[in-house]
Protein backbone atom coordinates (compact mmCIF):
# COMPACT_ATOMS: atom_id res chain seq x y z
CA UNK A 1 0.00 0.00 0.00
CA UNK A 2 1.90 2.73 -1.01
CA UNK A 3 -0.77 5.46 -1.66
CA UNK A 4 -2.00 6.81 2.11
CA UNK A 5 -5.86 5.97 2.20
CA UNK A 6 -8.52 8.74 3.59
CA UNK A 7 -10.52 6.45 5.69
CA UNK A 8 -13.66 7.09 7.76
CA UNK A 9 -14.97 5.26 10.62
CA UNK A 10 -18.13 5.00 11.61
CA UNK A 11 -18.90 3.82 15.18
CA UNK A 12 -15.20 4.30 16.40
CA UNK A 13 -15.88 4.22 20.42
CA UNK A 14 -17.91 0.62 20.04
CA UNK A 15 -15.53 -2.61 19.93
CA UNK A 16 -14.69 -2.88 16.67
CA UNK A 17 -14.19 1.02 16.67
CA UNK A 18 -11.52 1.35 19.13
CA UNK A 19 -10.26 -2.13 17.41
CA UNK A 20 -10.01 -0.28 14.18
CA UNK A 21 -8.23 2.32 15.88
CA UNK A 22 -5.61 0.00 16.89
CA UNK A 23 -5.03 -1.14 13.56
CA UNK A 24 -4.99 2.05 12.18
CA UNK A 25 -1.95 3.31 14.87
CA UNK A 26 -0.73 0.40 13.83
CA UNK A 27 0.49 1.57 10.53
CA UNK A 28 -0.44 5.46 11.07
CA UNK A 29 1.73 5.92 7.92
CA UNK A 30 -0.67 4.32 5.88
CA UNK A 31 -3.53 5.99 6.84
CA UNK A 32 -5.46 9.55 6.75
CA UNK A 33 -8.82 9.69 8.43
CA UNK A 34 -11.28 12.02 7.58
CA UNK A 35 -14.43 10.93 10.00
CA UNK A 36 -15.43 9.62 13.22
CA UNK A 37 -18.78 9.27 14.80
CA UNK A 38 -19.92 7.89 17.84
CA UNK A 39 -23.63 7.87 19.35
CA UNK A 40 -23.56 10.08 22.51
CA UNK A 41 -20.03 8.73 23.91
CA UNK A 42 -18.48 12.53 23.80
CA UNK A 43 -15.22 11.97 25.71
CA UNK A 44 -14.49 8.71 23.97
CA UNK A 45 -15.40 10.23 20.48
CA UNK A 46 -12.76 13.33 21.79
CA UNK A 47 -10.15 10.67 22.95
CA UNK A 48 -10.37 8.89 19.51
CA UNK A 49 -10.53 11.74 17.10
CA UNK A 50 -6.88 13.40 19.18
CA UNK A 51 -5.15 10.03 18.99
CA UNK A 52 -6.53 9.14 15.03
CA UNK A 53 -5.72 13.31 14.19
CA UNK A 54 -9.20 12.93 12.74
CA UNK A 55 -10.37 16.00 10.52
CA UNK A 56 -13.60 15.94 11.63
CA UNK A 57 -15.65 14.01 15.09
CA UNK A 58 -19.51 13.82 14.69
CA UNK A 59 -22.13 12.87 17.63
CA UNK A 60 -25.37 11.35 16.26
CA UNK A 61 -27.23 12.52 19.80
CA UNK A 62 -26.40 16.26 20.02
CA UNK A 63 -26.82 16.53 23.86
CA UNK A 64 -23.62 16.24 24.90
CA UNK A 65 -21.91 18.11 21.70
CA UNK A 66 -20.79 20.86 24.13
CA UNK A 67 -18.47 18.82 25.53
CA UNK A 68 -17.55 17.46 22.42
CA UNK A 69 -16.42 21.13 21.57
CA UNK A 70 -14.67 21.92 24.86
CA UNK A 71 -12.18 18.36 24.49
CA UNK A 72 -11.89 19.22 20.55
CA UNK A 73 -11.14 23.43 21.34
CA UNK A 74 -7.37 24.27 19.86
CA UNK A 75 -6.98 20.72 17.99
CA UNK A 76 -8.14 21.67 14.85
CA UNK A 77 -10.59 18.61 14.70
CA UNK A 78 -14.35 19.95 14.07
CA UNK A 79 -17.04 18.92 15.87
CA UNK A 80 -20.45 18.70 14.86
CA UNK A 81 -23.63 16.45 15.52
CA UNK A 82 -27.18 15.31 14.59
CA UNK A 83 -28.08 13.06 11.73
CA UNK A 84 -27.67 15.53 8.84
CA UNK A 85 -24.01 15.82 10.09
CA UNK A 86 -23.68 12.21 10.65
CA UNK A 87 -24.81 12.01 6.42
CA UNK A 88 -22.27 14.58 5.31
CA UNK A 89 -19.72 12.81 7.09
CA UNK A 90 -21.04 9.74 4.72
CA UNK A 91 -21.00 11.74 1.82
CA UNK A 92 -17.38 12.74 1.95
CA UNK A 93 -14.92 11.11 -0.90
CA UNK A 94 -12.52 8.41 0.80
CA UNK A 95 -10.69 5.01 0.26
CA UNK A 96 -12.79 3.38 2.74
CA UNK A 97 -15.29 3.80 5.32
CA UNK A 98 -15.22 1.22 8.50
CA UNK A 99 -19.19 0.81 9.08
CA UNK A 100 -18.99 -0.28 12.73
CA UNK A 101 -22.64 1.31 14.23
CA UNK A 102 -24.37 -0.79 15.67
CA UNK A 103 -28.34 -1.78 14.80
CA UNK A 104 -30.34 -0.74 11.91
CA UNK A 105 -29.33 3.26 12.90
CA UNK A 106 -26.18 2.40 10.71
CA UNK A 107 -28.50 1.27 7.78
CA UNK A 108 -28.81 5.23 6.38
CA UNK A 109 -24.99 6.47 6.98
CA UNK A 110 -23.67 2.98 5.18
CA UNK A 111 -25.95 3.81 2.24
CA UNK A 112 -24.76 7.27 2.30
CA UNK A 113 -20.87 5.83 2.26
CA UNK A 114 -21.70 3.20 -0.52
CA UNK A 115 -22.66 6.49 -2.57
CA UNK A 116 -19.45 7.89 -2.15
CA UNK A 117 -16.44 5.19 -0.66
CA UNK A 118 -14.11 3.29 -2.92
CA UNK A 119 -14.65 0.65 -0.46
CA UNK A 120 -17.11 0.51 2.63
CA UNK A 121 -16.22 -2.71 5.74
CA UNK A 122 -19.60 -3.93 6.80
CA UNK A 123 -18.71 -4.28 10.87
CA UNK A 124 -22.85 -4.90 11.80
CA UNK A 125 -24.96 -7.15 10.73
CA UNK A 126 -28.40 -5.92 11.12
CA UNK A 127 -28.22 -3.05 7.79
CA UNK A 128 -27.72 -6.75 5.71
CA UNK A 129 -29.68 -8.75 7.10
CA UNK A 130 -32.54 -5.93 6.76
CA UNK A 131 -30.97 -4.74 3.47
CA UNK A 132 -29.07 -6.69 2.19
CA UNK A 133 -30.25 -6.30 -1.07
CA UNK A 134 -30.39 -2.84 -1.20
CA UNK A 135 -26.79 -2.54 0.19
CA UNK A 136 -25.83 -4.98 -2.55
CA UNK A 137 -27.68 -3.38 -5.43
CA UNK A 138 -26.73 0.10 -4.48
CA UNK A 139 -22.78 -1.11 -4.43
CA UNK A 140 -22.96 -2.58 -7.98
CA UNK A 141 -24.52 0.51 -8.90
CA UNK A 142 -21.62 2.99 -7.58
CA UNK A 143 -19.01 0.08 -8.21
CA UNK A 144 -18.25 0.28 -4.62
CA UNK A 145 -16.53 -2.65 -2.62
CA UNK A 146 -18.20 -4.59 -0.08
CA UNK A 147 -15.81 -5.97 2.21
CA UNK A 148 -17.33 -8.07 5.41
CA UNK A 149 -15.47 -7.10 9.28
CA UNK A 150 -17.17 -10.18 11.01
CA UNK A 151 -14.70 -12.83 11.34
CA UNK A 152 -16.79 -15.68 9.91
CA UNK A 153 -17.90 -13.58 6.82
CA UNK A 154 -14.13 -11.35 6.25
CA UNK A 155 -12.96 -16.14 6.11
CA UNK A 156 -15.31 -16.42 3.75
CA UNK A 157 -14.28 -13.45 1.20
CA UNK A 158 -10.70 -14.95 1.74
CA UNK A 159 -11.36 -18.26 0.94
CA UNK A 160 -13.96 -17.56 -1.83
CA UNK A 161 -12.81 -17.81 -5.24
CA UNK A 162 -15.50 -15.53 -7.46
CA UNK A 163 -14.05 -16.86 -10.42
CA UNK A 164 -14.55 -20.70 -9.76
CA UNK A 165 -17.94 -19.81 -7.75
CA UNK A 166 -19.93 -22.61 -10.13
CA UNK A 167 -17.46 -24.65 -8.26
CA UNK A 168 -18.52 -23.83 -4.88
CA UNK A 169 -20.50 -26.55 -2.96
CA UNK A 170 -21.62 -24.77 0.12
CA UNK A 171 -20.06 -22.07 2.91
CA UNK A 172 -19.81 -23.44 6.36
CA UNK A 173 -20.11 -21.08 8.83
CA UNK A 174 -18.68 -21.63 12.16
CA UNK A 175 -20.04 -21.57 15.54
CA UNK A 176 -18.77 -20.68 18.63
CA UNK A 177 -21.55 -22.22 20.69
CA UNK A 178 -21.54 -19.00 23.05
CA UNK A 179 -21.08 -19.14 26.68
CA UNK A 180 -24.39 -22.34 26.99
CA UNK A 181 -23.24 -24.40 24.82
CA UNK A 182 -22.79 -26.86 27.45
CA UNK A 183 -25.76 -25.59 29.57
CA UNK A 184 -29.00 -27.43 29.92
CA UNK A 185 -32.30 -25.96 28.31
CA UNK A 186 -32.96 -25.73 32.35
CA UNK A 187 -30.08 -23.76 32.80
CA UNK A 188 -30.11 -21.38 29.93
CA UNK A 189 -33.19 -20.66 31.24
CA UNK A 190 -32.23 -19.20 34.64
CA UNK A 191 -29.33 -17.04 32.38
CA UNK A 192 -28.35 -14.17 33.90
CA UNK A 193 -27.07 -11.01 31.50
CA UNK A 194 -23.91 -10.89 32.76
CA UNK A 195 -23.28 -14.50 32.55
CA UNK A 196 -24.82 -14.10 28.42
CA UNK A 197 -22.15 -11.20 27.54
CA UNK A 198 -19.61 -13.92 29.23
CA UNK A 199 -18.01 -14.85 25.60
CA UNK A 200 -15.52 -17.75 26.08
CA UNK A 201 -13.27 -16.81 23.44
CA UNK A 202 -14.08 -13.10 22.02
CA UNK A 203 -14.51 -9.57 23.96
CA UNK A 204 -17.46 -7.95 22.24
CA UNK A 205 -20.10 -5.53 22.43
CA UNK A 206 -23.28 -6.29 25.00
CA UNK A 207 -25.81 -6.85 22.35
CA UNK A 208 -23.66 -9.23 19.80
CA UNK A 209 -22.49 -11.06 23.18
CA UNK A 210 -26.16 -11.99 23.85
CA UNK A 211 -26.78 -12.85 20.08
CA UNK A 212 -23.80 -15.17 20.22
CA UNK A 213 -25.35 -16.60 23.65
CA UNK A 214 -28.90 -17.60 21.21
CA UNK A 215 -26.43 -18.16 18.89
CA UNK A 216 -28.60 -15.59 16.94
CA UNK A 217 -25.68 -14.05 15.53
CA UNK A 218 -25.50 -17.13 13.47
CA UNK A 219 -28.44 -17.11 12.48
CA UNK A 220 -28.01 -13.27 11.41
CA UNK A 221 -24.57 -14.68 9.55
CA UNK A 222 -26.27 -17.42 7.64
CA UNK A 223 -28.64 -14.28 6.42
CA UNK A 224 -25.95 -11.89 5.57
CA UNK A 225 -24.02 -14.96 3.78
CA UNK A 226 -27.26 -15.07 0.92
CA UNK A 227 -26.37 -11.30 0.36
CA UNK A 228 -22.76 -11.06 0.35
CA UNK A 229 -22.24 -14.26 -1.55
CA UNK A 230 -25.27 -14.48 -3.63
CA UNK A 231 -25.21 -18.18 -2.15
CA UNK A 232 -28.85 -19.98 -1.66
CA UNK A 233 -29.77 -21.03 1.21
CA UNK A 234 -29.54 -24.50 1.32
CA UNK A 235 -25.46 -24.16 0.68
CA UNK A 236 -25.20 -22.33 3.78
CA UNK A 237 -24.26 -24.62 6.59
CA UNK A 238 -23.54 -23.86 10.42
CA UNK A 239 -20.90 -25.88 12.31
CA UNK A 240 -20.08 -25.60 16.09
CA UNK A 241 -16.48 -25.01 16.40
CA UNK A 242 -15.77 -24.22 20.28
CA UNK A 243 -12.03 -23.29 19.90
CA UNK A 244 -13.10 -20.47 17.36
CA UNK A 245 -9.33 -21.07 15.74
CA UNK A 246 -10.86 -21.57 12.12
CA UNK A 247 -13.27 -18.78 11.45
CA UNK A 248 -14.89 -20.36 8.28
CA UNK A 249 -14.60 -22.56 5.70
CA UNK A 250 -15.92 -23.28 1.86
CA UNK A 251 -16.25 -26.50 0.56
CA UNK A 252 -15.50 -27.04 -4.01
CA UNK A 253 -17.21 -29.60 -5.97
CA UNK A 254 -14.04 -31.38 -5.86
CA UNK A 255 -14.19 -31.95 -2.02
CA UNK A 256 -11.40 -29.47 -0.88
CA UNK A 257 -12.66 -27.34 1.81
CA UNK A 258 -10.69 -23.92 2.09
CA UNK A 259 -10.32 -21.99 5.77
CA UNK A 260 -9.35 -19.32 7.28
CA UNK A 261 -7.70 -19.29 10.62
CA UNK A 262 -6.58 -16.59 13.27
CA UNK A 263 -6.21 -15.69 16.72
CA UNK A 264 -9.76 -14.81 18.54
CA UNK A 265 -8.86 -10.91 17.86
CA UNK A 266 -11.28 -8.61 15.37
CA UNK A 267 -7.91 -6.68 14.54
CA UNK A 268 -7.25 -9.60 12.15
CA UNK A 269 -10.05 -9.45 10.22
CA UNK A 270 -10.27 -5.38 10.40
CA UNK A 271 -6.87 -5.60 8.88
CA UNK A 272 -7.48 -7.39 6.26
CA UNK A 273 -10.08 -5.02 5.17
CA UNK A 274 -8.21 -1.42 5.58
CA UNK A 275 -5.53 -3.31 3.34
CA UNK A 276 -7.50 -4.88 0.83
CA UNK A 277 -6.13 -6.26 -2.04
CA UNK A 278 -2.64 -5.94 0.15
CA UNK A 279 -1.76 -7.65 3.55
CA UNK A 280 -1.19 -4.52 6.48
CA UNK A 281 0.54 -5.51 9.48
CA UNK A 282 -1.77 -6.23 12.56
CA UNK A 283 -1.72 -5.18 16.20
CA UNK A 284 -3.72 -8.42 17.01
CA UNK A 285 -3.00 -11.38 18.61
CA UNK A 286 -1.68 -13.97 16.57
CA UNK A 287 -1.96 -17.97 16.73
CA UNK A 288 1.51 -20.07 17.90
CA UNK A 289 1.19 -22.71 15.90
CA UNK A 290 4.44 -24.51 17.84
CA UNK A 291 1.71 -25.19 20.69
CA UNK A 292 -0.82 -27.67 20.79
CA UNK A 293 -3.67 -26.65 19.64
CA UNK A 294 -7.60 -28.33 19.05
CA UNK A 295 -9.83 -28.13 16.64
CA UNK A 296 -13.33 -29.59 17.25
CA UNK A 297 -16.01 -29.92 15.35
CA UNK A 298 -20.01 -30.58 16.92
CA UNK A 299 -23.35 -30.16 14.66
CA UNK A 300 -25.49 -27.35 15.71
CA UNK A 301 -28.19 -28.39 18.54
CA UNK A 302 -31.03 -27.04 17.17
CA UNK A 303 -33.57 -28.00 20.20
CA UNK A 304 -31.29 -25.51 22.57
CA UNK A 305 -30.80 -23.20 20.18
CA UNK A 306 -33.40 -22.48 17.63
CA UNK A 307 -32.37 -19.26 16.55
CA UNK A 308 -30.79 -20.66 13.57
CA UNK A 309 -33.77 -22.73 11.66
CA UNK A 310 -35.56 -19.06 12.33
CA UNK A 311 -33.08 -17.63 10.16
CA UNK A 312 -34.01 -19.76 7.23
CA UNK A 313 -37.14 -19.44 7.53
CA UNK A 314 -37.13 -15.25 7.32
CA UNK A 315 -35.00 -16.16 4.42
CA UNK A 316 -37.44 -18.66 2.61
CA UNK A 317 -40.21 -16.05 3.30
CA UNK A 318 -38.84 -12.79 2.02
CA UNK A 319 -37.38 -9.63 2.75
CA UNK A 320 -40.00 -8.18 5.19
CA UNK A 321 -39.72 -11.73 7.49
CA UNK A 322 -35.68 -10.62 7.64
CA UNK A 323 -36.65 -6.97 8.62
CA UNK A 324 -39.41 -8.28 11.25
CA UNK A 325 -36.49 -11.04 12.56
CA UNK A 326 -34.24 -8.49 13.51
CA UNK A 327 -35.67 -5.76 14.65
CA UNK A 328 -38.12 -8.37 17.36
CA UNK A 329 -34.33 -9.83 18.38
CA UNK A 330 -32.99 -5.87 18.86
CA UNK A 331 -36.03 -5.37 21.29
CA UNK A 332 -35.96 -8.60 22.81
CA UNK A 333 -32.19 -8.64 23.48
CA UNK A 334 -32.81 -4.93 25.36
CA UNK A 335 -35.41 -6.36 26.97
CA UNK A 336 -33.21 -9.30 28.43
CA UNK A 337 -30.33 -6.78 29.36
CA UNK A 338 -32.99 -4.55 31.24
CA UNK A 339 -33.89 -7.54 32.90
CA UNK A 340 -37.80 -7.59 31.44
CA UNK A 341 -37.31 -11.18 30.19
CA UNK A 342 -35.79 -14.09 30.65
CA UNK A 343 -32.98 -15.75 28.40
CA UNK A 344 -35.18 -17.89 26.43
CA UNK A 345 -37.92 -15.60 26.39
CA UNK A 346 -35.55 -14.06 23.08
CA UNK A 347 -36.73 -16.58 20.85
CA UNK A 348 -40.64 -16.35 22.10
CA UNK A 349 -40.31 -12.36 20.91
CA UNK A 350 -38.48 -12.90 17.71
CA UNK A 351 -41.18 -15.72 16.42
CA UNK A 352 -43.50 -13.38 17.39
CA UNK A 353 -42.36 -10.66 15.06
CA UNK A 354 -42.05 -13.29 12.07
CA UNK A 355 -45.65 -14.32 13.01
CA UNK A 356 -46.96 -10.51 13.25
CA UNK A 357 -45.03 -10.23 9.74
CA UNK A 358 -46.56 -13.35 7.97
CA UNK A 359 -50.12 -11.66 9.48
CA UNK A 360 -49.61 -8.15 8.64
CA UNK A 361 -47.37 -7.72 5.37
CA UNK A 362 -49.59 -8.79 2.41
CA UNK A 363 -47.62 -7.53 -0.05
CA UNK A 364 -44.27 -9.54 -0.24
CA UNK A 365 -40.96 -8.07 -2.02
CA UNK A 366 -37.71 -9.61 -2.66
CA UNK A 367 -36.27 -5.58 -2.70
CA UNK A 368 -37.15 -2.59 -0.18
CA UNK A 369 -36.57 0.77 -0.42
CA UNK A 370 -34.77 2.62 3.06
CA UNK A 371 -38.33 4.07 3.49
CA UNK A 372 -39.78 0.81 3.50
CA UNK A 373 -37.41 -0.62 5.70
CA UNK A 374 -37.42 1.57 8.42
CA UNK A 375 -41.15 2.16 8.51
CA UNK A 376 -41.37 -1.94 8.53
CA UNK A 377 -38.71 -2.05 11.33
CA UNK A 378 -40.10 0.46 13.60
CA UNK A 379 -43.92 -1.24 13.37
CA UNK A 380 -42.34 -4.22 14.43
CA UNK A 381 -40.12 -2.43 17.02
CA UNK A 382 -43.37 -1.44 18.21
CA UNK A 383 -45.18 -4.30 18.62
CA UNK A 384 -42.58 -6.39 20.55
CA UNK A 385 -42.54 -3.42 22.70
CA UNK A 386 -46.52 -3.43 23.34
CA UNK A 387 -46.65 -7.21 24.03
CA UNK A 388 -43.47 -7.06 25.93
Amino acid sequence: MEDVRRVSVFGVTGSVGQSTADVIMHSRDKFEVVHVTANNNADALADAAIRLKAQNAVLACETNISILQDRLKGTGITAQCGEEALLEAASEKVDIVMAAIVGLAGLEPLLKSIENAKAVAIANKEPLVSAGALVMEKAKAHGTLILPVDSEHNAIFQVFDQSQRQTIKRILLTASGGPFRTWSKQQMKEATPAQAVAHPNWSMGQKISVDSATLMNKALEVIEAHFLYAMPADQIHVVVHPQSLIHSMVEYCDGSVLSQMGASDMRTPIACCLGWPQRLETSGARLNLTQALQFNFEPLDHDKFPSVGLAYDALAKGNASCIGFNAANEVAVQAFLNERIGFLEIIKYVESGLNWVDQNVTTKKTSYSLEEITTLDQTVREYINSVL
